[in-house]
């Protein structure tokens, strides 16, 4: 498996196909992760087209069980974020 590509390769990357320096495509990355991370954490969803949609997910209370020591604990209701992957990518890497 290759390793995952930092965010300065990331941002090195963003500015060739841009066409512009590391200082725009990184402000413009920030721009974009914080505006994901401020719809999703309000409850709603982002799709990235040809990406994915990322949203949040809330859990029902269950039951949980600890490795260590095989007692059953009861944890509270929470929220996860999830990521459903477009057809698109999914498409392009298996094809």
């Amino acid at each position: 498996m290759a390793k995952p590509m930092t965010k300065t390769q990331l941002v090195a990357a963003l500015a060739e196909e841009m066409d512009a320096d590391k200082k725009s495509a990184s402000a413009a990355l920030d721009a974009v992760c914080a505006l994901i991370t401020r719809e999703v954490s309000a409850g709603g969803a982002v799709t990235l087209p040809g990406v994915g949609k990322i949203y949040c997910r809330e859990r029902p209370e269950r039951m949980v069980r600890n490795p260590a020591t095989g007692e059953q604990i009861k944890k509270d209701a929470d929220k996860v974020v999830k990521m459903t992957i477009a057809k698109a990518l999914k498409d392009s890497v298996n094809g």
